[in-house]
């Protein structure tokens, strides 16, 4: 009596589908994401960083303004990092990288005027939009899910610049 043997073979590659991916998509896109990732997660420890030290007559609601404002950078910057993995690829954010890459202008040392303190978070969320503007113009031709990403950090930068910017108003 013989005796078969069956094997089964499994494949060692993933099966295409509509919703895969590939590297080069992968790779056009966190070259437009990372640096976004990079200067959110700057902005986020140099507005808890400008949180804690901000002082004047406005400082309840400045002090409160940069919480909510650090929040969101966190939210964002999360929301940029989970997209590059979805595709397959990791992000360092690593406090090193962060320190390196950034494209955030430094904070004052020290305890500043709210004035001070406010002007200085503004021109962190401009150089932060800068590349967020750069990721948007650079998805469109990449990936429009991406690009969408980008333009919803876009919009709520924007309106956190805006709420910072009121409070310098006369």
């Amino acid at each position: 009596m013989t005796t078969q043997s069956s094997t089964t073979q499994t494949s060692t590659t993933t099966p295409t589908s509509p919703f895969s991916t590939t590297p080069e998509l992968a790779a056009g896109v966190a070259q437009f994401l990372a640096p976004v990732v990079i200067d959110l997660e700057a902005l986020v420890v140099n507005g808890k960083q400008a949180h804690w030290h901000v002082r004047g007559r406005n400082f309840v609601g400045v002090h409160e303004l940069l919480d909510q404002i650090v929040e969101h950078a966190q939210d964002w910057a999360d929301l940029a990092a989970e997209r590059i993995v979805a595709l397959g690829l990791p992000v360092d954010s690593r406090i090193s990288t962060v320190a390196a890459k950034t494209t955030i202008p430094p904070l004052s040392e020290g305890f500043q005027n709210s004035d001070v303190t406010i002007t200085e978070v503004i021109a962190e969320i401009d150089a932060a939009l800068l590349q967020v503007r750069r990721a948007v113009e650079g998805l469109d031709e990449v990936d429009l899910n991406s690009q969408d990403v980008v333009i919803e950090i876009e919009r709520g930068l924007t309106k956190d610049r805006w709420f910072l910017q009121a409070h310098l108003a006369d």
